[in-house]
Formats: structure tokens, sequence, C-alpha cells
């Protein structure tokens, strides 16, 4: 059965950092891209950053490119995204997401259910 489940969302002040994690099992890592998407409220999901199985690299929102930095450890069967230099604007539920053969962020397979990071002073 595939499960993907992610950790690390919290309150965090502007200007703070996060790092979350998407633990994955039931499939084989190495062979699925994987990305992160975030759902504002209020606001449909988006793509926020990819990591490809292929080559490993790497896909970024603008909205984001500079500040976070998407990571694989397929011996953990774990992604990670290190978010810097967060502000308000990045509040959402935050979702991992996996695809073979996929051109991340769209034609994803499988979903997490979310952790929730709230910027806010």
């Amino acid at each position: 059965q595939v499960q993907l489940v992610e950790s690390g969302g919290g309150l965090v002040q502007p200007g703070g950092s996060l790092r979350l994690s998407c633990a994955a099992s039931g499939f084989s890592l190495d062979l699925y891209t994987m990305g992160w998407f975030r759902q504002a409220p209020g606001k449909e999901r988006e793509g926020v950053a990819c990591i490809m199985s292929s080559d490993l690299s790497t896909y970024y929102a603008d909205s984001v490119k500079g500040r976070f930095t998407i990571s694989r450890d397929n011996a953990k069967n774990t992604v990670y995204l290190q978010m810097n230099s967060l502000k308000p604007e990045d509040t959402g539920v935050y979702y991992c997401a996996a695809g073979f053969d996929s051109t991340c962020p769209l034609g994803m397979d499988y979903w997490g259910k979310g952790t929730l990071v709230t910027v806010s002073s």
C-alpha cells in the first residue's frame, strides 16, 4: 500500500526556516519523481518544488526560487523541503506527491495528507 506521510510543519515567524519531510512506503522511491505542493486558504493547490527520478534535476515555482530546496534520500525513502526566509504568503498546507514517469508538477500519482505551515509574527 502506497503511503506518503508529511511532517515538520508548524508555526514560524517571518524570515524563519522549516524543514519538511515526506516518508514514503509501499513503492520504490528511486523510480518516482517527487514533488511538494501547497494550498493556501482560499486558493488552488500549486506546485512548489519537484525533483526528478531520472537525473535529479529540480523545478521550483518562481515564488520560492532561492529560498526553498528540495532533496531526496532514496536509501531512507524520504524527501525533504528546506524552506528558508519564509514569508506570510508561504502559509498553507504542504503536500508531498509521487509520480511515475511524470512531468512534475503535472502527472502526480500519489498524495500525502499534508502538513500545515503557518508563517506569522
